[in-house]
């Protein structure tokens, strides 16, 4: 049988990072503004940009700093009421409660996508969306940006999951007024920790720089928008959220990489997916017709089973090599909403609840081989029948 390796491990860092690591620690020069130009953050944020196909990008210290300075950027007034999917990571609310804005929680239904009725009925309640195309799942966007494009209403996108994720063909990230990714080490670019978030609008990158740490004149240092943030001089405030230039050293050649990533990432999903969706008691939604996803772990729901089993379920897969979690049935896990204690109003969500009780995840890195991606469908499927014959006996 297949030795299963740690699917736990994160990406290697690409031996090209290695010569640019070492000068700058000889150097230590490790601020992003030292330089008078071109330091590794600013190149890293011009490859980006290109690399997705939007106009401006700004590198920061995680996806959360991205996704709070894109809520600050927009400028919303303190208390305004911002709808979020139910099935995300705490982080996302919390950057919401950190931008002085009120989280509103939308229902998430079992193919992890939004729940467009709750959505619809929300969305007028509301003065800003944030999509979170949580596990890479991308929920139905034409409709999303059709909903909010009549009420004048923005969209920031939560691409964390989803570098290198098509809708339509256009690249997951871009659709909204805002994209921001992350650089944490599970994710597709491992850089440990890190961020950047991209748009087409000068005047709301302008504010997100002046607010990311570019104090005094150093946003001269960002030169296609150096008018554009000269008017916010000493206008907003600073939060210092700054990418360090080796935390961009260590970027820089992985995204060279993406293209590959997302094609294996592809092959290992789809060929589990395959192989579990013939289990009576293993449910792997499918994707939708617009979306070309970039998986680098597996989502799939357990039918037909008690609490008791889903536990024993995850219990034998991880004795064979497998570790699951199960969303709802995790101690504190911080993707289940009702483990959000700081927000004061918490609603019930009944169909996210029902979906988080029963929806399990793995990691599948894209290094995985083909008997590799086997072998882990084959722990899969014997936990289930395991657990469920010795109930039907």
């Amino acid at each position: 049988m297949t030795q299963i390796p740690d699917m736990h491990d994160a990406e290697p860092i690409p031996d090209a990072a290695r010569a640019e690591i070492d000068r700058l620690l000889r150097s230590g020069d490790l601020f992003r503004y030292h330089a008078p130009s071109d330091s590794p953050v600013a190149l890293l944020e011009g490859e980006f940009a290109t690399h997705l196909g939007s106009k401006y990008a700004l590198a920061v210290s995680s996806c959360s700093a991205a996704l709070f300075l894109s809520l600050k950027a927009l400028n919303l007034p303190r208390g305004a009421r911002v709808l979020i999917p139910a099935f995300t990571f705490a982080a996302v609310p919390s950057a919401v409660v950190h931008a002085d804005c009120h989280p509103v929680l939308c229902e998430v239904g079992r193919d992890y996508r939004i729940d467009m009725n709750d959505f619809v009925a929300k969305l007028d309640t509301v003065q800003a969306v944030l999509i979170s195309h949580m596990r890479g799942h991308t929920s139905d966007m034409d409709a999303i940006l059709a909903l909010c494009g009549a009420r004048q209403i923005p969209v920031i996108e939560d691409a964390a999951h989803s570098l290198g994720a098509t809708w339509n063909g256009r690249n997951i990230g871009t659709l909204g007024r805002i994209g921001c990714f992350s650089f944490q080490s599970y994710k597709l670019i491992n850089a440990g920790e890190g961020g950047i978030l991209v748009t087409d609008d000068a005047d709301l990158i302008a504010r997100a720089i002046i607010m990311s740490g570019a104090y005094e004149h150093n946003w001269a240092k960002h030169p296609v928008l150096g008018a554009a943030c000269a008017k916010w001089q000493n206008q907003l405030p600073l939060y210092n959220l700054r990418l360090s230039n080796l935390s961009a050293a260590i970027i820089r050649p992985q995204i060279s990489h993406i293209a590959g990533r997302v094609a294996d990432g592809r092959r290992n999903h789809d060929h589990v997916a395959k192989a579990l969706n013939a289990c009576p008691w293993i449910d792997v939604p499918d994707k939708l017709p617009q979306e070309q996803r970039a998986p680098d772990s597996l989502q799939f729901n357990l039918i037909g089973m008690s609490d008791a089993q889903v536990l024993a379920f995850a219990e034998t897969a991880k004795s064979a090599g497998v570790r699951i979690q199960v969303f709802g049935l995790s101690r504190d896990n911080a993707r289940a909403f009702w483990n959000w204690q700081f927000l004061s109003d918490l609603p019930d969500l009944p169909l996210t609840r029902a979906m988080l009780m029963r929806a399990c995840d793995t990691r599948l890195p894209a290094r995985l081989t083909s008997e590799d991606c086997s072998a882990v469908a084959d722990v899969l499927l014997q936990a289930a029948h395991q657990v469920m014959g010795s109930a039907a006996a």
